[in-house]
């Protein structure tokens, strides 16, 4: 098992949908060991000699081959490939992409960039036991705080463990620009960092966890965050939205 060492960052203060930039200063949360800064606008990442070493691996290398469809087995049309990045446009065959591989335990380090009033969100663990990815998977919320309505909440702003968690601070960038983001859970417990601030932890199946759930949509649904492992899933939700730089390691 690899430990995961990060400094400590001080809870911030919720600013509401500023879309401000935050985070940028502080510890390692939004940086993946040996990752070269510089590169903004450029091709898919190649993992360095130390990411590799680190059991970082590549879950986005420029094509498709690594996802498809929920409950099926090819990609929807509307996510392609573009210009490094894995992108969904709207107006084709859509639906969530979820990793072909399920994921217990692991470390997950991705950017995403969404338009103007743009939402998506990053599901995890989720299975295809049910109708939907979100009856199973809980989901970081990726959203334009600034230009969308669920920004004016905390619990379903950018960042959020949507609905059930927000984040202690806005700490996204404007829409069209990338926010950096890990995942990373160990059995119960949960953290989402973006750009380098922790702004959500939590621990699953505990009973303040369960109450939580139980004032939510959720409650309909009793798989919900209940599963060891399953898939990652990119939400289509009929907004442009754009990833990049997407790799895991599994403890």
């Amino acid at each position: 098992m690899r430990t995961l060492i990060a400094m400590t960052i001080p809870l911030l203060t919720w600013t509401g949908a500023c879309g401000g930039r935050g985070g940028d200063g502080g510890a390692d949360g939004g940086r993946v060991p040996g990752t070269r800064e510089a590169r903004e606008e450029t091709a898919v990442e190649e993992l360095t000699p130390e990411e590799e070493a680190a059991g970082w691996r590549l879950l986005f290398d420029g094509t498709l081959d690594a996802w498809r469809g929920y409950r099926r087995e090819d990609a929807p049309a509307g996510w392609s490939a573009v210009d490094g990045t894995l992108a969904f446009t709207p107006g084709a065959d859509g639906g969530t992409l979820i990793t072909r591989e399920r994921f217990g335990d692991f470390e997950l380090a991705l950017e995403w960039k969404v338009a103007e009033g743009g939402n998506s969100g990053v599901f995890y663990r989720a299975t295809e036991a049910e109708r939907a990815p979100y009856w199973t998977g809980p989901e970081l919320q990726v959203l334009d705080n600034a230009g969308h309505p669920d920004g004016r909440v905390p619990e379903t702003s950018a960042g959020a463990n949507y609905a059930l968690h927000a984040p202690v601070a806005d700490v996204t960038r404007p829409a069209g620009e990338w926010n950096r983001v890990r995942i990373v859970v160990r059995g119960a417990r949960v953290e989402h960092w973006m750009n380098r601030v922790k702004v959500v932890e939590y621990e699953l199946w505990t009973d303040e966890w369960r109450a939580a759930v139980a004032a939510t949509k959720f409650a309909e649904w009793p798989a919900y965050g209940m599963a060891e492992a399953g898939h990652i899933g990119l939400q289509d939700h009929g907004d442009p939205v754009w990833y990049r730089n997407i790799r895991i390691r599994e403890f």
